[in-house]
This record gives C-alpha cells, sequence and structure tokens, in this order.
C-alpha cells in the first residue's frame, strides 16, 4: 500500500470521522469549566507531550511541494502524521507513533526567490488525492522522513510550515478584523491560528478578576481563521486565547495567550483588552478635529526630533511628579520640556519621533525601580548600580516588541486599566500638534521580544513556527539583535501593514520610522504606504533604516527595502555616507579607533590626534561625501571631486557601495546622531584634540547641524543634539536607565562626567574612557549649552524659510545646486554650496549660497561672481539676536568675489 488513505471513500470518511472528533473535541472543550481553561497563574498546559526534537531542513514551497536539502534520490519519501501521538523516526529503526503517511514523489520544480537560502534542493508532491487532507494534518504532527524500502530510516526532519499555510490561507489576507471587535449586539472575536485544533475566547470583567465565560471559537477552513462572537458589547473587558495547537519539542499544548492584535492590555501584558476604539471614553476632548500641523508638503520638508517618552520629562522638576516619564508630561504646556519643544516648532522643527510607544516587553509596568547613583565622574559605581536593577527599572529604549498593536503601559499613569493608556497616548499627540509638532513612530516589526513557548511570546504561541524567519535548519535567525520576524510571509506582513494603518487612524500618526527597514520586502513596504496613505486621505511620510545585511543581504530571500533597492520608492532611508564623513569613523568603532578615525568636522587632517590620518588626500575624499550629502545623496548628481572630474554621485565608492543611492530628495534620511551609538558630543570628546575648547566643541556641534539642515532631504536630528547632549561615553544605552539618558531641559548640564557607561558594551574601552570622564575641561558649561541651543534654532529658521534646501525633486537638485571650491586645489577644509532660487516656489531669495568651514583658523575662497550680483548675509545670522556672532564677522568682497569665513563657522549668503 503506498499510502494510507488510498481510495477517496476511505479518504472522506475518515473526514467524517474526523470532522465528528473536532466537534467532541469543541464540546468537550466548552465543558471544561471557565475556571479550570481560563484562570490562574498557569500560561501554558501541555495536553499531549511530545519530547522529540527535529531540526527542519525542508520547506514547504506551496501546499502541495516541499523542498528537502540533501534528501537522498534513492530513498522513498513520507510525510507521517500524527494528531496527537508522539511520532519517533529513530536512525536506522522504523517511524513509531503515527496515525499514518502520506507518499510524496519528486518533481521538477524552481525554488522560489524566499527560499533560495536553501539552495539546490530537490523538490517533492504530494500525490494529487492527498492534497485535500494536508490542511488538517497540519493541525497535528508531522514528520517528513527518507527510508530505505525496507522502511528503515534513513533521514528525518520537520518542513517549515510558511509556505503551505500561505498557499491553503491566502484569503485571510483580506480578513478585515482580526482581534476584538465590541458592537451593541454582541463582541466578535478572531483569531488566524489555523494549525490549532481548539480555540476559545476568555472573558473577564477585569484585568485580575475571575473570568466570566470561555466560548469555543468555530474554524474557518478557507481563512483559518477561528471567530466567534460573544453576546453584549464588552467594550472595557477583557480577554484571552486558549489556543490548543501542535508544538514541536512538546507535544499538543494548551497555550494561555494574549491577541496578537491587541489594541490594548492590562498590567504587564497579563490580558487583552477590549475596546472600541471610536468610543467617546477612549476620545480626548476635540480630538475627532485633531488635525497635524500643515508643515510638510513634500518629504524633504520633513526636520525630526527623536524623542524618548521618558527620556522627555523624567528629569524635568517643572513637571508633576505623577506626570513625569509618562504620555501625560506632554500636557504640561508650562513645562521646561514643552517649552524646549515648543521653541524648536518656531524655529521650523516639523515632527517628534517617539521611540517605540507601542506594548515592550522589558519593563515592569507594576512597581519598577528608579536608581539615583552616586560617585566619581570616572567611577563603576554607577553603572554597576544600574546593571544590578536593569531587568526591574523603568527604563529602555522599546526595542523589544511585544505587542504591536497596543500602546505601552509604563507610559501610562495607570497600566492596569487597558483604555486610559489609550486616552493618555492621543492627548499627548494633541499635545504635540498642539504644539506645532507632527507626530512620528518608531516602529520594530523586524523582531519579537521572544519566541517559542516563553510566556512574554504571543506569535509563535499561536502558529508556532510561522510568524518568524528560518535558517536552512529551522532555527530562528537573529541578525537583528533578537527573534526576526518574516514580513515576507503573509500574515506576518499583513500583521505590519494593518498595524501600520491602525496607528495611522486611531491615533492620528503622521509619520513612522522603521527600525532594520532592510529587513523588509520592499513589495509589503509599498503595499504598507498604499494602505497608510488610504487610512489617513493623505501621504504619510516613511522612513527606517536600509541596511543590508544578516540573512536576508543583497537580496537572498527577496527584494529588500534597503537603500540601494528602495530607489523610486519615495520611502526614505537613513544616510550613513555623509553620518561617516562629518563624523568620523562608523557604527562600530572601538578602542583607538574611536579617537584615529576622525571626521570632517572634527579634526580630519586639519587638527589629528596622535595616530590619526594626516594624508590630505583623506580629507578632500571626506569633503567629497560631505558635499555628496548635501545634494541629497542622489544616485545621479554630477559633483565636481577632489580629483578634477565631474562624476555621478552613483560612481562614487563609499566602502565598496556608491556615495549616491537615492533616485528623489525625499529618498535620503540626513543625520549625524540618533538613539545609537555614542552622541556627537562624545564622539568629539573622543575625536577632537583634548586641548579643545569647550566653547569650540559648541562650534564643532553647530557645523554638524548646518550640514545635516542644508542638506537635501530629511533632517533628522536626536533629542538633546541642540543642547550638547552626553551619555557619558555609553555607546549603547538601550537599557542604561535614566542615569545614563537624562535630558536637562534647564540647560545647565549636558551630564559628561557622570560615571563610567555599563560595562556590558564599554567595559573593554574603560581605559580610555577613565581619564577622560575625569577631567572637568571637557564639562561644557551652561553658556556653551545655551550658545549650541541657540545657534540649532536659528539653522532651523535658515532651512524653514527657503524651500531651496527642501528641493522636490532630482531635477530641482542638479539644476539649482553648485558647489564651489572643488578639485585638487580646493581649500579642504571649506564648503560652498550655491542654491539657485530663480522661479522656485518659496525659495525666498534670488539664489543662497552657504559656507562652511571646519577649520580652526579663518579661511577664504573665491567663488566666481555673476555681474550685477550682490550678497548679504542671511537676515537669521545678521540679526542682532543671532547666536553666532562670528558669523556677523564672515566677509565678502564684491570685486573679487572672495569670500572670508570665520574659524569653525557656517555662514549663509543671500541675494
Amino acid at each position: 500500500m503506498d499510502h494510507q488513505y488510498r481510495s477517496r471513500a476511505l479518504r472522506l470518511a475518515v473526514a467524517a470521522a474526523l470532522a465528528n472528533a473536532i466537534a467532541a473535541a469543541g464540546a468537550a472543550h466548552a465543558a471544561t469549566s471557565s475556571a479550570a481553561l481560563c484562570d490562574g497563574d498557569g500560561f501554558q498546559v501541555v495536553l499531549s507531550s511530545n519530547t522529540a526534537t527535529f531540526d527542519a531542513r525542508a520547506a514547504w514551497l506551496d501546499r502541495r511541494t516541499l523542498a528537502w536539502p540533501g534528501a537522498r534520490a534513492d530513498s522513498r519519501v513520507r510525510l507521517y502524521h500524527a494528531r496527537n501521538a508522539s511520532v519517533t523516526a529513530p536512525a536506522g529503526g522504523k517511524v513509531g507513533g503515527a496515525d499514518g503517511f502520506l507518499a510524496l514523489d519528486a518533481t521538477p520544480a524552481a525554488m522560489p526567490e524566499r527560499l533560495r537560502y536553501l539552495g539546490q534542493a530537490p523538490v517533492f508532491a504530494l500525490r494529487d488525492a492527498d492534497v485535500a487532507d494536508i490542511a488538517r494534518l497540519h493541525r497535528g504532527k508531522l514528520l517528513l522522513v527518507s527510508e530505505a524500502a525496507d522502511g528503515t530510516v534513513l533521514d528525518a526532519t520537520r518542513v517549515q510550515v510558511a509556505g503551505a499555510l500561505d498557499d491553503l490561507y491566502a484569503a485571510a489576507e483580506a480578513v478585515p478584523d482580526l482581534g476584538a471587535t465590541p458592537r451593541a449586539n454582541g463582541t466578535t472575536f478572531k483569531l488566524w491560528a489555523p494549525t490549532a485544533q481548539r480555540v476559545s475566547v476568555c472573558t473577564y470583567d477585569k484585568g485580575t478578576s475571575p473570568s466570566r465565560a470561555a466560548t469555543p471559537l468555530r474554524f474557518d477552513p478557507k481563512t483559518g481563521v477561528w471567530s466567534a462572537t460573544v453576546g453584549g458589547n464588552l467594550d472595557g473587558k477583557y480577554y484571552r486565547y486558549a489556543v490548543d495547537v501542535p508544538v514541536p519539542g512538546a507535544g499538543i499544548v494548551r497555550n494561555l495567550v494574549t491577541d496578537p492584535y491587541s489594541v490594548s492590555l492590562t498590567t504587564d501584558s497579563r490580558r487583552s483588552y477590549i475596546a472600541d476604539l471610536s468610543s467617546p471614553r477612549l476620545k480626548p476632548a476635540g480630538w475627532d478635529k485633531d488635525a497635524p500641523p500643515a508643515k510638510v508638503r513634500a518629504q524633504p520638508d520633513m526636520s525630526i526630533y527623536e524623542l524618548h517618552v521618558r527620556d522627555f520629562s523624567i528629569g524635568d522638576a517643572t513637571v508633576s511628579p505623577a506626570n513625569r516619564g509618562k504620555y501625560t508630561a506632554f500636557l504640561e504646556q508650562g513645562s521646561d520640556g514643552m517649552k524646549h519643544l515648543r521653541a524648536l516648532s518656531q524655529a521650523g522643527l516639523t515632527d517628534v519621533h517617539l521611540l517605540p510607544v507601542y506594548d515592550i516587553g522589558s519593563i515592569p509596568e507594576k512597581g519598577c525601580v528608579t536608581q539615583a547613583p552616586v560617585g566619581a565622574a570616572d567611577s563603576d559605581a554607577q553603572q554597576k548600580l544600574i546593571g544590578a536593577s536593569k531587568l526591574a527599572d523603568c527604563y529602555n529604549w522599546g526595542y523589544d516588541p511585544y505587542h504591536y498593536n497596543a500602546p505601552e503601559g509604563s507610559y501610562s499613569t495607570d497600566p492596569a486599566d487597558g483604555g486610559k493608556r489609550v486616552l493618555e497616548l492621543r492627548q499627548m499627540v494633541m499635545a504635540l500638534h498642539g504644539a506645532g509638532l507632527r507626530v512620528g513612530m518608531d516602529v520594530v516589526y523586524n523582531h519579537t521580544y521572544t519566541a517559542g513557548q516563553d510566556e512574554k511570546s504571543v506569535l509563535d504561541r499561536v502558529v508556532p513556527g510561522y510568524y518568524h524567519r528560518l535558517d536552512a535548519k529551522g532555527a530562528i535567525e537573529r541578525s537583528t539583535c533578537c527573534e526576526n520576524t518574516a514580513t515576507e510571509h503573509r500574515m506576518m506582513g499583513k500583521l505590519m501593514v494593518d498595524s501600520s494603518v491602525l496607528w495611522t487612524q486611531a491615533y492620528h500618526i503622521d509619520s513612522f520610522r522603521f527600525d532594520l527597514m532592510g529587513h523588509q520586502p520592499r513589495a509589503v513596504m509599498e503595499t504598507l504606504q498604499r494602505r497608510v496613505n488610504a487610512a489617513a486621505g493623505r501621504h504619510v511620510h516613511l522612513i527606517g533604516e536600509g541596511w543590508n545585511f544578516g540573512e536576508v543581504a543583497d537580496g537572498k530571500r527577496f527584494v529588500q527595502a534597503s537603500q540601494l533597492s528602495l530607489n523610486g520608492s519615495g520611502i526614505g532611508t537613513f544616510s550613513d555616507r555623509g553620518r561617516d564623513a562629518v563624523r568620523g569613523g562608523g557604527a562600530g568603532d572601538a578602542g583607538r579607533d574611536m579617537i584615529t578615525r576622525q571626521g570632517y568636522v572634527n579634526g580630519l587632517v586639519y587638527d589629528p590626534n596622535e595616530g590619526a590620518s594626516r594624508n590630505p588626500a583623506d580629507l578632500l575624499k571626506a569633503a567629497d561625501l560631505v558635499k555628496a550629502g548635501l545634494a541629497g545623496t542622489l544616485r545621479t548628481y554630477p559633483l565636481p571631486t577632489h580629483t578634477g572630474e565631474i562624476r555621478e554621485l552613483q560612481r562614487i565608492d563609499y566602502g565598496g557601495q556608491p556615495a549616491g543611492y537615492a533616485s528623489e530628495p525625499g529618498e535620503v534620511v540626513n543625520y549625524v546622531e540618533n538613539h545609537d551609538n555614542q552622541t556627537l558630543y562624545d564622539l568629539n570628546v573622543l575625536r577632537l584634540p583634548a586641548s579643545t575648547s569647550t566653547a569650540d566643541r559648541a562650534r564643532v556641534q553647530v557645523l554638524a547641524a548646518a550640514i545635516n539642515a542644508f542638506s537635501q532631504g530629511v533632517a533628522y536630528f536626536h533629542a538633546g543634539f541642540d543642547i550638547l547632549r552626553s551619555k557619558s561615553l555609553d555607546r549603547n544605552s538601550f537599557e542604561s536607565g535614566d542615569w545614563f539618558n537624562r535630558l536637562d531641559w534647564t540647560y545647565r548640564d549636558n551630564h559628561f562626567g557622570t560615571g563610567l557607561p555599563p560595562a556590558a558594551d564599554n567595559g573593554k574601552d574603560y581605559a580610555l574612557f577613565q581619564p577622560l570622564l575625569a577631567n572637568p575641561a571637557f564639562k561644557p558649561s551652561p553658556a556653551d549649552i545655551a550658545f549650541t541651543r541657540d545657534a540649532f534654532r536659528d539653522l532651523l529658521k535658515i532651512r524653514a524659510g527657503s524651500t531651496l534646501f527642501r528641493l522636490r525633486s532630482t531635477a530641482d537638485v542638479e539644476q539649482r545646486l553648485r558647489f564651489y571650491n572643488t578639485g585638487p586645489a580646493q581649500v579642504p577644509t571649506v564648503i560652498a554650496g550655491r542654491l539657485d532660487g530663480n522661479g522656485y516656489a518659496g525659495a525666498g531669495f534670488k539664489a543662497v549660497l552657504y559656507l562652511l568651514n571646519v577649520d580652526k583658523t579663518a579661511q577664504s575662497i573665491v567663488v566666481p561672481q555673476e555681474a550685477g550680483r550682490t550678497w548679504t548675509l542671511h537676515p537669521v545670522q545678521a540679526s542682532p539676536t543671532a547666536a553666532d556672532t562670528r558669523a556677523r564677522e564672515a566677509r565678502y568682497d564684491a570685486p573679487t568675489g572672495r569670500f572670508t569665513i570665520p574659524a569653525r563657522t557656517a555662514v549663509v549668503f543671500v541675494e
């Protein structure tokens, strides 16, 4: 007998018997008391143990075919299945415990792009008569076995399931209302769990009360969705699902789990919250009329301030104690922090981007601790105290997603109330809109906090093995730091898109920053763009990290949403070209590299540290890359290079990649500092010679800001950049507590020299850091901080005041931006860029000429002049209230066209 269910009649009989068994099991599930099913502290019950473990070295291409690298061509291949029993397949022995098997035959088939990581692999197909059975068999245990003719096991493996589920349940992508939907006449629950044997929903009156009911859900074989409608409007109540599902290496497991589509939760995400997000009880007064400020007409108009909710107010004594570190701190309009944001808005800042505000897994929402360390400037005592409490403290950046669609509870004044965090987050958005700032959100769909059967795993406990990206052995890839998600799979891609739509609609989010966006498929990001635009009724701006690395690098699995692959999409990516040229080095620098790898603004060649480059060619190359950033990193922009050649930016080398990669200016995000790595002030402590005064360190900070502000594309700044923010040299402050992440809106202290940063990421460099932290000469004065703050705002005013700094298209940049002082005879520490405003809407001037002198001494260059042109200092810099009085010392000699620029100064002239 080739396989167990050969005749159609027998297969139908088995199917009918199985349906009856499912119905009986469902009835048994319903008969189980709600207390037994839904209550208690347990999150999991093993119903049928199976501790046998196998790699998953094969993968389904679709419902019918699978690929198995290394399968023996001379063996017979069978897919063994069992609903509840433990399946064993000892090498050299016989398969045991199976209910039966399906035979597979070798078949010619091309490997799909998403499975190329498996390499060349034989493909096997189910027989026609068996294809109809495979859906139900996925709700049990499956094991692929290669056998000798006598049934001896030669090899055995599990099969990666995503390809089959995506094919079998493609219709699920169109299901519009996964999650809990309360209505007046009943609340509907829908959960996509196609491999589950049974699902019930447990409902609760409160976040900690006993269950009120356990209701079995019905399975839809077309979509794989389980659903039920429970009588009455349950808006404001709570729920969890009891999901009976086969788990590799564990058996049949009953997981008591929250909803992947939860819109809110109770304390520590123990239970999902049922909410009608359109209910008046969850809306602040005026919410339906809330709208973003009309500051951004095109993506290059964006100037962004990246801000952590807790950082913003936790140290602000002008905020009520109950609101510090909370969403509600933004409602206190008289606080120092809100005064700071309003001043930035009035200067021209358009967006505040919040570090993740969705539910995260690392912060105890009740009873978290806050440390106030003490110690010398170079002591390791502070970081020891922070490290000892890091799992219990109140701080994390939030790159540990737990529930993507629900607000984080630790920022709420009452995390136990699922409605409170919804209301308060909306109040925060309204407050920022009222301050003239659009609201962006950092989102991290590339990984989850945990996976598998961990209590804080959600996706993997609902559909084991589906939502995460697997390697060739079936282990979860972790190139992002944590358990990588697989948005190339239909339902993970849908979750990302649906989640972004929810934040757009329900919270009026105006833009998104995608963490490690290069790990997402371009096609899914483009779908997301269309969906959020439709939801908002306007264009929602998308930017992200387009880094090309890990298991998806160079298009190994799909066309990525990466720097080199997104051109033409309109989606922006962060540019490391200008960043590294300006500040020096790279993101992973350590040891002496942090000192010797100087950048354009902090001494490269013209003010070298010991061991740093003195090669003039290095400075000239850096100047070219800075100009490339000023030109928007555009592929086709023709740049006169230091060699005298004119080369398109895509023909200039940047570490083996093209310096120019964007198709339009809106596709590049210019920055020199964000939450990752050391702040620029800290890098400059390392890279500027120790003799550099703090006043000059402040000027270097402003020069970096000027390059960013004058660059075509999106301008992006880390909160505190404008007040010389330091993290005491910490290169990775994601769980360094409030101590190393503080902001001082009184402008008295930048918190440099507040102890050695946490040892885990910095300990190897303690010998380098200690003398720097102990040296009081590196500590800026309040006057230095005030100068940087005010000069930064002047730069925002200059950028906001003319569309010439925010050109709309590549054609505009190529036509209107021209660089002077180029070629081999240039003054390499001076950059001169002229922007032609003739006939350009919003230009404000006939022309603009910006000059940046990064040198320690004044420099002069000649700019060829056209007859009749007259240059004057930009009105912002010429104003008596201008912060940088040195800019007024710049000189222009009309007869010769000679401009003299003071040391370490950015100057703008206009016509």
